[in-house]
């Protein structure tokens, strides 16, 4: 993601350690930028210094054909072997900083196929919680559908 990317007030985004929301405001305080984010989901507000958005993964939705691909990915059958749950936890958690909707939907298909397995332990289900509301948010957004039918879309490619 470009460093300079600028946000409008009203702009739909993704902040992807929160979720799916829009700009609210731009504000100055102690001589700083920020931007106010209204994050849907939790129904909560979050300040984000404006020279640090990029850096902090704050990006505009997905393309409808970038929803299809991340969609599609969640078909695919790949689990990583011969990591234990902290290593999968931090290479999780990396794909998660990294924000793109594909990064999310590869937490959330690699997850969901380790909980057919074995539960997860506590943070990985957290993770999972997370990357599965944000899944949710950002292509019911895109493709102009309800959650509901978004989360049967998602389900049924991961069931394949």
């Amino acid at each position: 993601m470009s460093t300079n990317t600028v946000f409008r007030i009203g702009d739909a985004v993704v902040y992807p350690l929160q979720g799916v929301g829009s700009i609210i405001s731009c504000e100055t305080r102690r001589e700083k930028e920020y931007y106010r984010i209204g994050i849907t989901a939790s129904d909560m507000d979050v300040l984000l210094p404006v020279e640090n958005a990029s850096s902090l993964g704050l990006r505009h939705l997905a393309s409808q054909s970038e929803v299809k691909k991340a969609l599609s990915s969640l078909s695919e059958k790949k689990e990583i072997r011969g990591l234990d749950w902290k290593q999968r936890l931090l290479r999780n958690q990396e794909l998660m900083k990294d924000g793109s909707l594909f990064s999310i939907a590869q937490v959330v298909n690699s997850l969901y196929r380790r909980s057919k397995v074995k539960e997860l332990p506590v943070q990985e289900r957290k993770l999972y919680d997370n990357a599965l509301s944000i899944l949710v948010d950002e292509t019911s957004s895109v493709l102009g559908i309800d959650t509901e039918e978004t989360k049967k879309k998602i389900f049924a490619k991961l069931e394949k």
